[in-house]
């Protein structure tokens, strides 16, 4: 698979970065775009260096980059994950707005009827944030807030992390060994 990962600034940059680690492991080729606060939260929120994030795709676009192949419904990608996604970036997506790259690839998956997996993350959530859920489900985008579960009992931060990321993966029907399933 061919797979475009957008990271924004909401907080979570964990899952866009596990993401791509367990991308790597694999076949699938993954095309980033991290947008200027996601590029600030990881350092905000992580111990990883920008350089090493970007080294685990296998081609990188800058955000304000909206003549990016990427940015055309010919450029022929199998799904698009935006990881985490903040509010700003669900509201352009919801609204069709393409003020940059990230919303712009989110609306040719959308046009095209390719996978659209949004992480969003945000709490409290507003009512304009539950409508712009709608429109975006609404739409074809599917959202997956990370949210903790615990019938597989996890004893750290990294389990918790595997778990949301893997509902992901298996949103994107791609083999994975993150978090035990219900009942194995």
């Amino acid at each position: 698979m061919k797979i475009i990962l957008g990271i924004t600034g909401a907080s979570g940059v964990i899952y866009g970065i596990r993401l791509l680690e367990t991308l790597k492991k694999t076949e699938h080729e993954v095309a980033l775009i991290i947008s200027a606060w996601g590029k600030k939260t990881i350092a905000l929120e992580t111990d990883y260096k920008l350089s090493t994030v970007i080294n685990l795709a296998d081609t990188v676009y800058e955000n304000d980059d909206l003549a990016a192949a990427v940015s055309s419904g010919s450029f022929k990608a199998d799904a698009m994950v935006i990881a985490p996604c903040s509010m700003k970036t669900l509201s352009a997506v919801a609204q069709g707005y393409s003020e940059n790259l990230i919303p712009r690839v989110a609306d040719v998956a959308l046009k095209e009827r390719r996978p659209l997996v949004m992480m969003v993350r945000e709490t409290p959530l507003s009512t304009i944030h539950l409508e712009n859920m709608l429109k975006a489900t609404q739409a074809g985008a599917i959202l997956v807030p990370p949210l903790v579960a615990f019938y597989h009992r996890p004893q750290t931060v990294e389990e918790i992390i595997n778990q949301s990321v893997g509902k992901v993966l298996d949103l994107l029907h791609i083999e994975h060994d993150l978090f035990p399933r219900w009942g194995a």
